[in-house]
């Protein structure tokens, strides 16, 4: 089984664009997305029917929640910058499927005697607003996936890719849970300005016992990151959204 997942798009359609271009090249048995489809750019309703039409399983991102409190206003003509212009321009059928979306997945596999339980959030489990860094203590990551029943945890948020494997076992008694992080198609934050998105492989004999048998494999796919940046300062977002884009921070 190999699974695409992506997450953080931020309405940056150039760089959805060439995910899709690259991601269909690939042999995939699904996709999933973690969420995050708006905010810092201005192509909000184009990436999110570009979704809607692959009819990608999604869930919902803190920032695709935003759009509850913020509204198409009369000041949206306003020729003040400011980060809400972002949410403000969302159409109504768009902003309706949003909060509509899902907070999280789970996916169970049942392979041989063993079972995987596959849980898909956009921050943690406990909050969409909880940043899964790579440095916390194995003490509290090994209690949340307990907590969560999670051997593979899938998250997105903090838009800085890495897959950290956990012994839960005790008593010489293996037990081993993935976290992965699929970094960010359309607004890294790890130096690397190209769209990540990560391909998941489960094996036929994959099992808790084992870490080998889930492989994670961190794409990443050059688009025309100027068009993004230009894309920001022609509109009535602050110009530090494109800056953040050319330097992947």
């Amino acid at each position: 089984m190999r699974i695409a997942l992506f997450s953080d798009i931020h309405a940056n359609l150039p760089a959805l664009e060439a995910f899709f271009k690259d991601v269909e090249t690939r042999d995939t048995d699904a996709i999933y997305c973690l969420g995050d489809l708006v905010g810092y750019n201005v192509w909000p309703n184009q990436v999110i029917d570009l979704v809607r039409k692959r009819g990608i399983a999604t869930i919902a991102g803190n920032h695709d929640l935003k759009v509850a409190k913020i509204y198409p206003s009369e000041d949206v003509c306003s020729t003040e910058k400011s980060s809400d212009y972002a949410y403000k321009l969302v159409g109504e059928k768009e902003r309706e499927y949003l909060l509509t979306l899902p907070r999280h997945l789970d996916v169970e596999f049942r392979l041989n005697t063993d079972s995987l339980n596959m849980l898909l959030v956009h921050g943690s489990p406990r909050s969409i607003n909880e940043y899964l860094l790579e440095e916390l203590p194995p003490d509290y990551v090994t209690e949340m996936v307990k907590e969560f029943k999670a051997d593979i945890l899938c998250f997105g948020h903090s838009h800085k890719p890495y897959h950290r494997i956990i012994n839960s076992g005790e008593d010489g008694d293996d037990y081993f849970h993935h976290l992965i992080n699929t970094g960010s198609v359309g607004k890294p934050k790890d130096g690397d300005a190209r769209a990540c998105y990560v391909m998941l492989t489960i094996d036929p004999m994959a099992s808790t016992k084992s870490p080998d048998g889930v492989q994670v494999k961190f794409i990443r796919v050059k688009y025309d990151v100027e068009k993004a940046a230009r894309a920001v300062e022609l509109s009535l977002l602050p110009d530090a959204f494109a800056d953040n884009l050319r330097k992947a921070c």
